[in-house]
């Protein structure tokens, strides 16, 4: 307990900087990690088995994202809620939410695993997969089902143990899983010849060691926060709160699934199964830099929250600016790299030069206003800190919804496959606009707030 009242007393009275900079790292550590997952799989399988492997892996993206989706739903909701409680000094409502958080990843694992298993290849058809891809994203898909459960609860507790004082932790707890997968991935795709269906295993046991070390933690009775008795029963309160919270960062990767049939539907339409694989190395490299933000954001959280909870609006406002300067830097140089660069970055995933000039293509007009992504994302974090669930589920929805969409529907008619790279500059720069304008009104309602209530 002396231990967590200590980190709580940093949140609430250490200097913003080195608070962030303490939360961030570890978690830009854990998400650069997490991001290994995929990465290590996507390079092994282009460079092992070719690029009609890396298109069938961008087929299950859509897929994997439904799975994300409920993970960070779950996880996302479940730590920002518990920081909150914490600030509040609401301890049983934070072993309350740790238990139901718990329950309900379960639930629901278990209903998406059981109707991706019986419809898997109408489901990998339906989202753009053609008669060469659909074998390497079948044989993937069969096997990581088991881990996406797994991942769920891995992440999602994850996050919870750093929000609630351990994001050192947090972050060792995330390299013992991403180890595993680096070692095990090319013994199983290259030693054991296992090609595609080798990733998925790989990434299932790396899973499973990663969400043993998370459940370990909370099953300590010497942490203040764990399970306890009673927590698991869901009380729909809890849940409404945890889902309430974790809805806006949860539509994003929705929307990211229907989102990626379209674009694939469009991409195999104008470009065959070169323009599906290059839109997956792209998706690599721009979901990596998006999680260095996210790393940043989460380690945000924790200080919005908690202080926003005890009603320092100075420091909540101050750990806001910090944030949104930090993530547009990193978002400004992966801009600039990738359209420096982006050879260099294709030769990484494959070694076929048809690939490789499509890919070159794509980033050269997809990269344009994604330095403006930085701010969105920290934005949209911020409104889903301090409650403010329908402002952060309007704002993720912009990007990813109200502006993409329509782009990708009518933009390939007028310029052919070009029409879908312009449609990620275009959204950028009308989400941006209208973030701008949302931050604003929200920074000067803060200003005048005397005192904040939860």
């Amino acid at each position: 307990m002396a231990e967590l009242q200590g980190n709580l007393k940093l949140l609430e009275h250490g200097k913003i900087g080195k608070l962030l900079w303490d939360y961030s790292i570890p978690a830009v550590v854990g998400m650069l990690v997490m991001s290994l997952y995929n990465v290590i799989d996507r390079i092994f399988i282009g460079q092992g088995v070719g690029p009609e492997a890396i298109a069938g892996l961008a087929i299950t993206f859509p897929v994997m994202n439904v799975s994300a989706a409920i993970g960070v739903l779950i996880g996302a909701g479940a730590s920002a809620r518990v920081s909150l409680l914490l600030g509040a000094k609401n301890q049983r409502g934070a072993e309350l939410t740790l238990g139901n958080s718990l329950t309900l990843i379960v639930v629901n694992a278990l209903v998406y695993i059981a109707v991706f298993r019986m419809f898997i290849d109408d489901i990998l058809i339906a989202f753009g997969a053609s008669d060469a891809s659909l074998p390497y994203a079948r044989d993937f898909m069969l096997y990581i089902l088991p881990g996406m459960f797994i991942m769920n609860v891995g992440f999602s507790l994850n996050n919870v143990m750093r929000a609630s004082g351990y994001p050192v932790k947090a972050m060792v707890t995330m390299f013992v899983g991403a180890g595993c997968n680096l070692l095990l991935a090319p013994i199983f795709i290259f030693w054991l010849g296992w090609g595609i269906k080798g990733a998925a295993i790989a990434t299932d046991i790396s899973m499973g060691i990663f969400a043993i070390y998370v459940l370990a933690h909370f099953s300590n009775k010497k942490h203040s926060l764990h399970f306890t008795s009673g927590s698991y029963r869901l009380r729909w309160h809890i849940v409404a709160g945890i889902i309430g919270i974790g809805a806006a960062p949860s539509l994003v990767n929705l929307a990211s699934c229907f989102i990626n049939v379209i674009i694939n539907k469009n991409l195999y339409s104008y470009g065959g199964d070169n323009a599906v694989a290059a839109a997956g190395i792209f998706t690599t490299y721009a979901s990596l830099l998006c999680m260095v933000v996210v790393g940043i954001c989460q380690g945000m959280q924790p200080i919005v929250g908690y202080n926003y909870g005890a009603g320092r609006v100075d420091r909540l406002r101050k750990a806001y600016l910090l944030t949104t300067l930090c993530g547009s830097a990193v978002v400004c140089a992966g801009a600039v790299f990738g359209l420096a660069f982006p050879s260099l970055i294709a030769r990484a995933f494959t070694v076929d030069s048809q690939l490789i000039a499509v890919t070159d293509n794509a980033f050269s007009i997809a990269l344009r206003m994604f330095w403006v992504v930085g701010f969105q994302i920290v934005s949209t974090t911020f409104f889903q800190s301090i409650g403010k669930v329908w402002k952060s589920i309007f704002l993720s929805l912009t990007r990813q919804v109200i502006f993409l969409i329509p782009l990708l529907i009518f933009m390939p008619g007028l310029y052919g496959l070009d029409g879908v790279w312009y449609s990620f500059p275009i959204s950028d720069a009308l989400a941006t606009m209208v973030t701008a304008i949302m931050i604003w009104w929200q920074l000067r309602a803060i200003n005048r707030s005397a005192t904040v209530k939860v």
